[in-house]
């Protein structure tokens, strides 16, 4: 049983900017974990912060949440034209997450945007929403083996060529390719994560950030080059360089924390945090602990 004070030296840890940010990312997956409306007030504090890459995970883990009481908060964050692009994506993100079709309007509403990584976030969103008011037996919880809330389902198409060709193919919907993306992160194995791969080379930033998230949750070794190589890239968008760091943490090999160690000190902050964040994720990946989200752990004496 976690008891009203845990939760909250939990949530004061996540706030406190004085707390080193790998803590504070520990502290919120542990939040996360525990949801209810406590957990939910302590995660919206964090959107005054000033780190983008915080508070984009604040809203990624809202949505994961799928708890409607997270929605003021994150249509909040969505209509802040103040907070950067990548936190306001992550906001319209996050509601189309929560599956309550209530927020439509508004995400209709951005889905024209200036901002295009939030216009095609909110465009991406409505069309997940549609799709759950013709599939209701969906919305349940998160389904797959990666146990995520994913922004499309997976496509019912199992060959690998066949998805490649729909993933790296720019003429067909966004949705379609996202149903293609996941579908092959389902598949898993070399050939799936190549074809993924191919897909930093293509698309919006905001494709090839969903990307290297999904080869992230893949965690296979293949993708390791591809990703540290997209991570050098400076060219590329800062969305999708830290993606592909946190990809790196999380498949934690040797190629892979070179990688991190080379770019800990980049000029771009979120891939700076990024790769500090990753390079956590990489211990504990190749450690014994069990429990990433360990801030309960943290709290309680070892027995």
């Amino acid at each position: 049983m976690v008891t009203e004070q845990e939760v909250e030296a939990i949530g004061k840890t996540l706030v406190d900017p004085t707390q080193p940010l790998q803590a504070r990312f520990r502290a919120l997956f542990t939040l996360r974990g525990l949801g209810g409306p406590d957990a939910i007030a302590w995660i919206s504090r964090g959107f005054g912060d000033d780190s983008a890459l915080l508070k984009h995970e604040l809203a990624y883990c809202l949505g994961q949440m799928q708890d409607p009481r997270a929605i003021p908060v994150l249509a909040d964050v969505l209509r802040d034209a103040s907070q950067e692009a990548m936190v306001r994506h992550e906001a319209g993100e996050a509601l189309g997450a929560i599956g309550n079709p209530e927020v439509l309007e508004l995400l209709k509403q951005y889905s024209a945007d200036p901002v295009v990584e939030v216009a095609e976030t909110c465009q991406l969103a409505v069309r997940r929403l549609e799709w759950l008011q013709q599939h209701p037996e969906e919305l349940a919880a998160a389904t797959g083996p990666y146990l995520s809330v994913d922004p499309a389902p997976p496509a019912e198409e199992r060959d690998v060529g066949r998805l490649r060709e729909a993933l790296l193919d720019e003429a067909r919907p966004l949705f379609e390719r996202y149903r293609a993306m996941f579908a092959l992160r389902n598949a898993g194995g070399e050939e799936a994560a190549l074809a993924l791969a191919e897909g930093l080379r293509c698309g919006s930033a905001l494709f090839r950030h969903e990307v290297g998230y999904v080869l992230g949750q893949l965690q296979h070794e293949a993708a390791v080059a591809p990703l540290a190589a997209t991570l050098a890239r400076r060219a590329e968008s800062p969305m999708v360089r830290h993606e592909c760091a946190e990809a790196l943490g999380a498949i934690a090999r040797p190629a892979g924390l070179a990688a991190l160690r080379a770019h800990a000190a980049d000029p771009e902050r979120v891939v700076r945090e990024s790769c500090e964040v990753a390079l956590d994720m990489y211990e504990h990946e190749r450690g014994p602990a069990f429990q990433y989200a360990d801030g309960l752990e943290r709290l309680r004496p070892a027995p």
